[in-house]
């Protein structure tokens, strides 16, 4: 997959000189709901012998429309995870857009013009609810009127399961709970985050429970605080885990919040290692304990309980 980055007004160099069926969307999470979205863009492109190109944006619109601070703003998937699951879905060529307030200031008709027909869009795939043009004020039925028949325009509809609206507020919504099934299932495939394994305070090694303290970027979306089912991919394996999120309020009051992993039947050095992190399951929110030696009980506790997990996943596959 080809990966252009745009800055607006880019330079018509920069664009590939080719007709595309082009698909739209911001994508966080790139979940079922945006799967459909770029398959029906992949049959199109099939279809008419062309290349599937997606435009996204290096952040959220709402960074530059709300004057939301870049800190305050996290993500269910990172820009490198959004790449991987597109180049995955079948995207031969990916414009990732800079929104900047020159860019958000366009036009519906100035959108049009650089940014479809800019990029030799012959077909344009997005969901029902995209939106585009100064303060997102112009949807996909003002796209259909302003094509002009330049090109044509695909609307993808709802996905819905159970009554809700697959979307990435559902997601967020489920994650704030702990639901990691309901999680998972929107998504159709594990949640997962990125991060590098960096030095902590030793405390799980003196507990016997030594883990993997991962540096993720401030923009990344968690989980609820509490323990969980994990698994963990270091090198190109992935590894049984259990994974705690949380501010080791049994230690004193006021610590940071981190993500520690304690990797089952692991005894590698990997501090410095770029990894990944799969949340299966919720099996506990945190609770302060009233000493080290009950924290230690419950930890025992809790790997039995993940290990009961992954032999309940092997009996069922």
């Amino acid at each position: 997959m080809n990966i252009i980055e745009l800055r607006h007004p880019y330079h018509q160099e920069r664009v590939i000189k080719e007709e595309v069926v082009l698909v739209l969307g911001f994508f966080d999470g790139v979940h079922r709901g945006h799967q459909a979205v770029i398959e029906q863009g992949k049959k199109l492109a099939k279809e008419k012998n062309l290349k599937l190109a997606l435009m996204t944006f290096n952040q959220h619109p709402s960074i530059v429309f709300q004057k939301m601070s870049k800190e305050t703003m996290t993500y269910l998937t990172s820009m490198h995870q959004k790449a991987q699951l597109f180049e995955k879905a079948g995207v031969d060529l990916l414009y990732v857009v800079d929104f900047t307030s020159a860019f958000a200031k366009l036009t519906p008709e100035e959108f049009i013009e650089q940014y479809i027909i800019g990029l030799h869009a012959k077909v344009v795939v997005a969901g029902f609810d995209y939106t585009f043009g100064y303060q997102g004020k112009a949807t996909m039925t003002d796209l259909a009127q302003l094509a002009n028949q330049r090109f044509e325009v695909i609307e993808v509809p709802e996905l819905s399961e159970h009554g809700q609206k697959v979307s990435s507020t559902a997601i967020r919504q489920a994650l704030a709970k702990g639901d990691m099934q309901a999680v998972n299932e929107l998504l159709g495939y594990p949640y997962t985050i990125e991060g590098t394994v960096m030095h902590g305070d030793a405390r799980g090694r003196t507990l016997g429970f030594p883990t993997a303290n991962i540096r993720f970027t401030p923009t990344t979306r968690l989980p609820i605080e509490g323990v969980y089912v994990c698994e963990f991919k270091v090198g190109n394996t992935w590894h049984q885990a259990m994974g705690s999120i949380g501010h080791n309020d049994t230690f004193g009051e006021g610590r940071k919040l981190t993500v520690e992993v304690y990797i089952l039947d692991f005894h590698q050095e990997i501090y410095g290692e770029f990894v990944e992190v799969r949340w299966l399951h919720l099996l506990r929110e945190q609770i302060k304990f009233d000493g080290a030696e009950r924290l230690i009980q419950q930890l025992h506790q809790d790997e039995v309980d993940t290990r009961a997990y992954f032999a309940t996943l092997a009996k069922e596959s």
